[in-house]
């Protein structure tokens, strides 16, 4: 598997893969936002997910995968500090605002950093009709946070430093997009890389939040387990996939595909959540599926 992945690099066939690897990841990464922020403290939750992934990708990356280069070790570490920063922002951000606000917001800084730090980091460069595209999508992703923002109840007196939290979480979303699209094509396995990622990513949230498990009810434990292990099972083919898809073809192309991950959260945010579609937020999700088709055909 890892030798055909490399092999297609850089190819149409692979193109091709990480466009669907892209759009796999942003309904997957739709369903962990929800999954972190549901019933459960967005702390736990995160430290429950982390500790479930990081357990079982353990024995994968002792026995299973080739173990890191040398010059891995302080790229792991960096991908490690990195993550950390990422986690502590999202979930204080999920801690004080209403999900379908802090989500689009944080998925719409992302992309436009991503696709910047790709220019610098890899070389890449978007069309005239990329950036439009990108433009468009954003358009969706922040309308759409701004109407959820006039429209909801919910956490309103903590709003505004939800948001200025889900910027900071979006500049680091795109911080690390370009770091682990970096390092996972800095080693010769990409498996390498994704199984020592999850298995060091998952120490830092349970030993953080060792003193909030002292609190929970012990009724709410077995719950939230069971959450982690399903948040485990989909980090594993959100994060897989997107990083398969920076590698096997353009970051910043990847990065803007994988935010239509917003229009997924907003349908589970309808579907699950209880919350309200409606033509004006329908029309925004429209938008934001509009800029990542342009992105896509004008790359072409």
């Amino acid at each position: 598997m890892s030798d055909w992945i490399i092999s297609a690099s850089g190819t149409e066939t692979g193109k091709y893969l990480a466009l669907a690897l892209a759009l796999l990841a942003a309904i997957l990464h739709a369903l962990f936002g929800a999954l972190q922020k549901g019933r459960h403290d967005p702390w736990l939750s995160r430290a429950a997910i982390d500790a479930s992934y990081g357990i079982v990708a353990a024995p994968f990356a002792l026995f299973v995968v080739p173990w890191p280069e040398p010059f891995m070790w302080p790229i792991f570490a960096g991908v490690f500090f990195i993550h950390v920063g990422y986690k502590l922002l999202q979930a204080a951000s999920y801690s004080r605002g209403a999900y379908t606000v802090v989500y689009p917001v944080v998925r719409g800084t992302g992309p436009l950093f991503a696709v910047i730090g790709a220019g610098f980091v890899f070389g890449e460069h978007f069309t005239l009709g990329q950036w439009m595209g990108v433009l468009v999508l954003l358009a969706g992703i922040y309308g759409l946070a701004i109407y959820n923002l006039r429209t909801i109840t919910v956490d309103r007196d903590t709003m505004v430093p939800a948001l200025i939290l889900a910027v900071m979480t979006g500049a680091f979303v795109a911080l690390y997009t370009t770091y682990d699209a970096y390092g996972i094509r800095a080693t010769a396995d990409p498996f390498t890389f994704l199984a020592w990622f999850f298995f060091i990513d998952g120490w830092f949230m349970p030993i953080f939040t060792a003193r909030r498990w002292t609190k929970l009810p012990s009724s709410e434990i077995v719950p939230l387990m069971k959450r982690g292990v399903i948040g485990a099972i989909v980090a594993y083919f959100s994060f897989g996939s997107i990083m398969l898809a920076t590698r096997l073809d353009k970051v910043g192309e990847a990065a803007v595909l994988r935010e239509t991950s917003t229009v997924f959260a907003a349908l589970i945010g309808w579907l699950v959540l209880g919350d309200k579609v409606g033509p004006r937020r329908t029309a925004l999700m429209g938008l934001i599926a509009a800029g990542a088709v342009i992105v896509e055909m004008a790359g072409r």
